[in-house]
């Protein structure tokens, strides 16, 4: 996996990852040609059709028949054999294929909180998802074949530039107006900001790959939140009104109540720590339809041993963050060992630990034990 030291230019068309933030990041496309030239052996038609047909995998088949749109969800056990105008979609596909992960994290010069997950279509000529906006910065790779993108040069903030087509199960935009466009071949890309409207259309048989970012809304994230906050030890007892007078206003509010409710919510407060703490977790949760198969148990020993031999990697489907002396993987938090904070900040950063650093890591007993127990959940592997 390229360190910041050793970044490849290519990948931002000659730009360095600061030069990319300042100047096009969630501001305007940019388009990349030869950004990642060799992509031998990612996921093909066949490869993704399979993982289609997995009942744990999301996939999407959306098709165009005499100019109407339909959508259907997966497992799908076969594919359409006409040869015109359907596209299959598969979700995280970087969650089962370790190349398409290492492809996302040539992206790593953004945060893990952001990076999210690698999409993966297959199009038939003619095939696309329609004009349409996501709500998150997004780089196209061409992986096979060729497809005509068009798009905007800024992002859509009028109601009319956002109007969607009635009647369709897709977000259509009713009133798409490119303004550029080119065909990709395999190995460029097209990195397009939130809400910058944009269409592929294939061009034959192609694959393309979305590596998406999180972008959470501040209603949805607010809620999340105070569903933890939720979780917390919350004000003991229920509201008393001993010595209270009858009313003749049965219907209006009580003032004495309302000034009891009010007074106990008042109380309620978060500080710093407690807000770190839902990021770190919230951010490290799997996603719902993520699961881990834990190995085969072995003792405490056996497990050092081995991976002292070979070192340990995580799992695809692991987020490991941290802060300070806390960290948090899949949704949990745990203390860091003061002696083996580097060590495990750099399991966190290169996702990754050789088989000198892990064995100096392992003599920290309670590092050990909290790796143990980490491999023991299936959430990293020996290398």
């Amino acid at each position: 996996m390229p360190r910041p030291s050793a970044f490849d230019r290519a990948l931002l068309g000659g730009r360095s990852p600061d030069a990319f933030l300042s100047r096009c990041w969630q501001r305007e496309p940019l388009l990349i040609r030869g950004a990642i030239p060799a992509l031998r052996g990612l996921p093909d038609r066949r490869a993704l059709a399979d993982l289609a047909s997995r009942d744990d995998v999301e996939s999407r088949l959306v098709e165009v028949v005499e100019g109407r749109w339909s959508m259907k969800h997966g497992p799908f056990a076969r594919l359409p054999r006409r040869r015109r105008d359907w596209t299959l979609l598969v979700q995280g596909v970087n969650l089962h294929d370790p190349r398409v992960d290492a492809v996302m994290r040539r992206f790593d010069f953004v945060s893990s909180m952001r990076l999210d997950d690698v999409m993966m279509s297959f199009a038939v000529d003619g095939g696309g998802v329609g004009p349409h906006l996501d709500s998150y910065d997004v780089f196209l790779l061409q992986v096979q074949g060729r497809r005509r993108w068009r798009w905007r040069r800024s992002p859509s903030t009028s109601a009319h530039a956002k109007a969607v087509v009635d009647g369709v199960p897709l977000k259509l935009l009713a009133n798409f107006a490119p303004d550029d466009e080119a065909i990709l071949e395999p190995g460029d890309m097209l990195y397009l900001p939130p809400s910058c409207a944009h269409e592929g259309v294939a061009i034959g048989d192609c694959v393309t790959a979305s590596i998406g970012f999180r972008a959470p809304s501040w209603n949805a994230l607010t809620q999340e939140f105070l569903f933890a906050m939720a979780e917390r030890s919350w004000p003991d007892g229920r509201h008393a009104d001993a010595g209270r007078r009858a009313t003749r206003k049965p219907a209006a509010i009580d003032p004495s109540m309302l000034a009891s409710i009010e007074r106990t919510l008042g109380a309620i407060r978060w500080n710093r720590h407690d807000i770190e703490d839902f990021v770190g977790r919230h951010f490290s949760e799997p996603k719902p339809d993520v699961y881990f198969d834990p190995p085969r148990p072995k003792s405490l020993a056996r497990f050092a041993a081995r991976a002292a031999r070979g070192g340990l990697v995580l799992d695809l489907r692991t987020v490991l963050l941290y802060r300070g002396s806390r960290g948090y993987i899949a949704g949990e938090p745990f203390a860091l060992p003061g002696t083996s904070r580097a060590a495990l900040g750099r399991l966190a950063d290169r996702r990754a630990l050789d088989a000198d650093a892990t064995a100096a890591l392992l003599a920290d007993h309670a590092a050990a034990a909290l790796l143990h127990r980490w491999w023991t959940d299936g959430w990293i592997h020996f290398a």
